[in-house]
C-alpha cells in the first residue's frame, strides 16, 4: 500500500472523525505533504514514538497514539502469558502489590492483574493522547493509572515499579521544538522498551490493519468499572521521599543562590520541593517559564543543551548573583548546568563535563564513607567522554558502554540486579541524561538537580565553583574536550541523504587526520570492531551489543569520532572526542577533526 492508498483510505474510513478529514483535504492538492504524512508509519526508537503532530500515519494523533497502545496493549497480555507460562507468576497468588503503602486510596490488584501506569507532560495534546492510551488499556482489560495531571518521565517510570504495573507510558516529545510529541513506552522494571521487546510491540502494532480494529470503552463506563484510577500526590510523595534518600552531605552551604528554569515544562513542582525540604534557602525561579507552555513562547526550542535556553535565567542570575543555573527539558529527564568560568561570565556546561563532575563527586564521597563495593560500576554510552571511564577507574569502578539511548542503561541496571554481578553507581549519557539510585530505570532530572545543587554548595565550601572543579578533574585525568554536530534532515529525501552519507563512511573514511591515525573502527550495524593497519581494515572482534547503525572511528591516542542518525528526530548527529596533556593540545586536535569530517560529509 502506497502513501495515497493510505491517504484515501484515512478519508473513508468511519473510525475517523470529520475535523481529522478536514484536515487531510486541506493537503489534498500537496503530493509532497500527502506522502510526508503517509509513507511510514512512526517507529519505536531510542525514545520510543516521536513525530510532528498533525493527522496521518507518521504523525502523532489520537489514532497512532491508540493504535501503538493497541499493540502495547496485546504485548502485555501475551508477555503475562508468558510469564505464567514460565513459572514467574503464580495464577492462585492473591496478595496485594501495594503493601509497602498502608494508606494509599487508589484500587490495589492482585498479581494476576494487570494494569499500566500513563503519564504527560506540558504539550499540545498531551493530555488528551493520555486519556486516549488508558481508554484503549481499559478497553482491553488493562487497568491504567493514569497521572491527574503532568509529571515528570522519570517520575512515571518510579510508578511503574512501585505500583508493579506491567508497563508505564508517558506522552512526550522531550525536548522536541512545540510542533512535536511522543509516546515512550516501558517495561515492569520502569526501563523504556528496548529493541527486543520493542520490536514486539510493533509486531502487535503491525497487526492492527485498521481503526476498527483498536479496542475501545466509554469513558465513565471504563472509571465505573475500576478500569481507570487517577494518581497524584500519593506518588509524588513517596518518590520525593526516595529522591532525598540520595544526597550524600549535610555539612554544605545551603545557601547557595540557585536559579532553576522547568523550560515550561513538568519540572518545576518536583524539583523545587526537594531543594526545598532539604534545605536550601536561596532557590529563585525563572517566572517567564515557570508555568507549563505548550508552545514554549520564551524558547526557540525548549532543550537545556542548546545555551540560547539559558538567556532568561542568565538573566536573573545576574540579577540575584546566582552560584549556579538549572534548566530542565519538557519531562524533566535531562539537565543543564551554567556556572561562572574564570572570567567571572555565566557558560553552559556540556552533558560530558557535568557527567564527569557528578561521577567524581558520587564516587569520592561513597569512598569517603566506606559505601563503594568492590564490584562497582559505571554504566555510559558509546558516544558519552571517555574521561568517565578514568575517572570510575581511579576509584575502583569498572566501566560498561552501551548503546545509545537511557533504555540501555535501565536494561543494564535490571541485569546487575538479576546477576548481582556488579553494583550500579552512576549511568549517563553526554546528551545531559543522568541517574543513580535504583528505584528509576530513566535518566532523572529531579535526583540530578539536587545532587547537583548539593555538588554546588559542597565546592562553595571549599572556595570554587563547579567550573573551577571541573579544571582541577582536568588537571587530574586529562583534558577531554568534546563537540556534536548535527545536520537536520527531514522528510523522505533527507532520510536518504543520511543512509548516503552513513555508506559513504562506510565504505571509504579519512584514514589520517593531521597525523593522527586511526586505529580501529568500531561498526555497530555489522556488530563488528575492526583493527586497522596501514589504512586496511585488519582482524576484526565481536561488539555484544545490539546491531545499531553507528560507526565509531578510534584514533591511535583514543581520541575518536562517531556517526549516528537520531533515533528521535530527522538528524544525523556527528560526535567528536580529543583528549590531551593540556587544553588547547586536545582542543586543536578536536578542531582538526572537526575540520576534516565536516568537508568529508558536506561533499557527499
Amino acid at each position: 500500500m502506497d502513501f495515497m492508498d493510505k491517504y484515501y483510505l484515512w478519508l473513508e474510513s468511519q473510525e475517523v472523525d470529520s475535523e481529522t478529514k478536514k484536515e487531510l483535504l486541506s493537503i489534498k492538492d500537496n503530493a509532497k505533504e500527502i506522502e510526508d504524512r503517509f509513507y511510514k508509519d512512526l517507529e519505536f526508537g531510542t525514545g520510543g514514538l516521536r513525530g510532528k503532530i498533525g493527522a496521518g500515519t507518521n504523525r502523532m494523533n489520537k489514532f497512532t497514539v491508540a493504535k501503538a497502545t493497541q499493540g502495547l496493549a496485546e504485548y502485555i497480555k501475551n508477555n503475562e502469558e508468558m510469564r505464567i507460562k514460565n513459572g514467574e507468576l503464580d495464577k492462585n497468588d492473591e496478595n496485594v502489590i501495594l503493601n509497602e503503602v498502608k494508606n494509599l486510596e487508589i484500587l490495589r490488584h492482585a498479581q494476576d492483574d494487570k494494569c499500566c501506569v500513563v503519564a504527560y507532560d506540558s504539550r499540545h495534546k498531551s493530555a488528551e493522547f493520555a486519556k486516549t492510551a488508558a481508554l484503549v488499556l481499559a478497553a482491553n482489560g488493562i487497568k491504567a493509572y493514569l497521572f491527574e495531571s503532568l509529571r515528570p518521565t522519570p517520575e512515571l517510570s518510579f510508578a511503574v515499579r512501585h505500583l508493579k504495573a506491567d508497563a508505564g507510558i508517558v506522552i512526550t516529545a522531550s525536548h522536541n521544538p512545540s510542533e512535536y510529541n511522543g509516546y515512550k513506552a516501558y517495561g515492569a522494571d520502569g526501563g523504556q522498551l528496548v529493541p527486543k521487546d520493542a520490536n514486539k510491540v510493533i509486531e502487535k502494532v503491525n497487526e492492527v490493519k485498521d481503526f476498527s480494529c483498536v479496542r475501545t470503552i466509554d469513558e465513565g463506563e471504563a472509571f465505573d468499572k475500576g478500569l481507570i484510577n487517577i494518581i497524584g500526590k500519593e506518588i509524588d510523595d513517596i518518590y520525593i521521599e526516595k529522591v532525598k534518600t540520595l544526597s550524600l552531605r549535610e555539612d554544605i552551604n545551603k545557601k547557595i543562590n540557585i536559579v532553576y528554569t522547568p523550560l515550561h515544562g513538568t519540572g518545576n513542582i518536583p524539583v523545587r520541593r526537594v531543594l526545598k525540604e532539604l534545605g536550601y534557602e536561596n532557590v529563585h525561579g525563572v517566572k517567564e517559564q515557570e508555568l507549563p507552555d505548550p508552545d514554549f513562547s520564551t524558547v526557540s526550542y525548549p532543550n537545556p543543551e542548546d545555551p540560547k535556553a539559558f538567556k532568561l535565567a542568565i538573566e536573573l542570575a545576574e540579577k540575584v548573583k546566582g552560584d549556579i543555573i538549572l534548566g530542565t527539558d519538557p519531562d524533566c529527564d535531562r539537565v543543564g548546568v551554567v556556572v561562572k568560568d574564570n572570567k567571572g561570565e555565566y557558560i553552559v556546561l556540556n552533558g560530558n563535563q557535568t557527567g564527569a563532575l557528578l561521577l567524581d563527586y558520587i564516587l569520592s564521597n561513597r569512598q569517603e564513607r566506606n559505601m563503594l563495593t568492590l564490584n562497582g560500576v559505571l554504566v555510559k554510552t558509546i558516544v558519552t567522554s571517555e574521561l568517565g571511564k578514568v575517572i570510575a577507574k581511579h576509584y575502583g569502578v569498572d566501566t560498561i558502554d552501551t548503546l545509545t539511548g537511557f533504555k540501555y542503561i535501565g536494561e543494564k541496571i535490571k541485569e546487575f540486579e538479576n546477576t548481582k554481578e556488579f553494583s550500579f553507581q552512576f549511568g549517563y549519557e553526554e546528551s545531559y541524561g543522568y541517574l543513580t539510585g535504583i528505584f528509576v530505570r530513566e535518566k532523572d532530572a529531579v535526583i540530578a538537580s539536587m545532587l547537583i545543587c548539593e555538588m554546588a554548595a559542597y565546592y562553595k565550601t571549599k572556595g570554587l565553583n563547579l567550573h573551577q572543579a571541573l579544571m582541577q578533574l582536568y588537571e587530574r585525568f586529562g583534558y577531554y574536550i568534546e563537540e556534536l554536530f548535527s545536520l537536520n534532515l527531514e522528510g523522505i529525501e533527507g532520510k536518504r541523504k543520511i543512509d548516503s552519507i552513513m555508506n559513504s563512511f562506510r565504505k571509504d573514511y579519512p584514514k589520517e587526520i593531521a597525523g593522527l591515525k586511526i586505529a580501529k573502527v568500531n561498526d555497530y550495524l555489522s556488530s563488528k570492531s575492526y583493527v586497522t593497519g596501514d589504512g586496511s581494515l585488519l582482524s576484526s572482534t565481536p561488539i555484544n551489543l545490539p546491531k545499531e547503525n553507528v560507526l565509531k572511528f578510534i584514533f591511535e591516542d583514543d581520541s575518536w569520532y562517531a556517526l549516528r542518525p537520531s533515533g528521535t528526530e530527522p538528524k544525523l548527529k556527528v560526535y567528536l572526542s580529543a583528549n590531551g596533556k593540556s587544553y588547547d593540545i586536545a582542543y586543536n586536535k578536536l578542531k582538526d577533526i572537526e575540520k576534516e569530517v565536516k568537508g568529508r560529509v558536506s561533499r557527499i
